[in-house]
């Protein structure tokens, strides 16, 4: 098999190429090096295996070279995004041309390719809003809905809020579409809170791994809102296997939509995240409160019954496991995390 991941140099991106080519296949990635760390993911994986193919593209305007990419492959991974809602409410406009009309063209793209390529899109929770008319029970130290014990399922109406959430939902309903008018084995994946090594995590995005960096590397930590609010987190690899099985079986999820999360055995508050690490370093973890972010969800939790159901995939890594996974990668990796965020 021929891959290939746009925004193939950021955290997902390169750790789902090294999982690639551990396995022998081949992976095309497709960055525009713009985000921080992408430079020092692609000389890592560099350092390390010599079939590494990196094309220098910007999804948004070179054409070309996006389609020339796009022929040599069997399977398309689309995860080159602009990743935070506070940046999408700064600069709406870039926010859009990156999200939305990033995507259209990687859709042409695969549309024009006469191998028809399996397309992957990395969409978001954030596509559901905010989810105000969703009962919601405030306890002492997380949010939990009235009623949906396992969670949101794919079939709750989309309310996209923020000009993130618009922009990744314009993506999502395009990607959906295209399997529908022009019978392409497109995936959307309404990914949830992902975390993992090499995820160079600051504030407005990437919560997990900021936290973890923050702690150990000594920045201050701010918590949008009370800390109450619950997310299911889900570690990279599993990440991983939900996109390898949705691959392998394209039958079945040609034009589909799944949650992709930690489901409800995997949920945690900010509260309670803070409580865990300082369990797992040792020592507290102080911090302060800001403004609530536009948008933001008091809970939200993957109903993943569906991929589950249908794919046979589930999380396989609990959440105290994987944040100790990133506890040692950054303790190990301390150097070059401090240089990457100039901390």
């Amino acid at each position: 098999m021929k891959y290939l991941i746009t925004g193939g140099c950021g955290f997902i991106g390169v750790n789902f190429a090294e999982k690639i080519l551990r396995r022998g296949d081949e992976v095309i990635l497709l960055d525009n090096l713009s985000r921080r760390g992408t430079s020092t993911n692609l000389e890592y994986l560099k350092k390390i295996y010599n079939k590494v193919k990196f094309v220098h593209v910007d999804i948004r305007i070179d054409n070309g070279s996006l389609q020339k990419a796009v022929n040599q492959v069997d399977v398309v991974y689309h995860l080159a995004s602009q990743v935070a809602v506070t940046t999408s409410v700064k600069d709406p406009f870039e926010d859009f041309y990156i999200n939305a009309l990033g995507t259209f063209n990687v859709l042409e793209a695969v549309r024009k390719s006469a191998n028809k390529p399996i397309l992957i899109y990395a969409s978001t929770n954030k596509v559901y809003g905010g989810m105000e008319e969703i009962s919601v029970i405030e306890g002492a130290d997380r949010y939990t809905y009235k009623d949906f014990p396992i969670g949101i399922p794919e079939s709750m109406c989309l309310d996209f809020h923020s000009p993130y959430g618009c922009s990744k939902g314009c993506g999502d309903q395009y990607v959906r579409d295209y399997a529908r008018i022009y019978d392409l084995r497109t995936v959307v994946m309404r990914q949830s809170c992902i975390y993992g090594p090499r995820q160079f995590g600051i504030e407005d995005q990437g919560w997990v791994a900021w936290f973890v960096i923050a702690k150990l590397l000594g920045s201050p930590i701010s918590i949008y809102g009370n800390g109450k609010q619950v997310r299911d987190v889900l570690y990279v690899d599993d990440l991983f296997s939900a996109w390898d099985f949705a691959t392998k079986n394209p039958n079945i999820t040609r034009g589909k939509v799944y949650n992709v999360g930690g489901g409800p055995r995997n949920t945690i508050s900010l509260l309670e995240f803070l409580n865990l690490l300082g369990e797992l370093t040792g020592s507290f973890v102080s911090y302060t409160f800001s403004d609530w972010r536009p948008g933001d969800q008091p809970v939200y939790i993957s109903d993943i019954s569906k991929i589950r159901e249908e794919l046979g995939w589930e999380p396989l890594t609990d959440v105290k496991s994987g944040v100790r996974k990133l506890i040692d990668w950054v303790r190990e990796n301390e150097d070059l995390v401090r240089a990457q965020l100039s901390l």
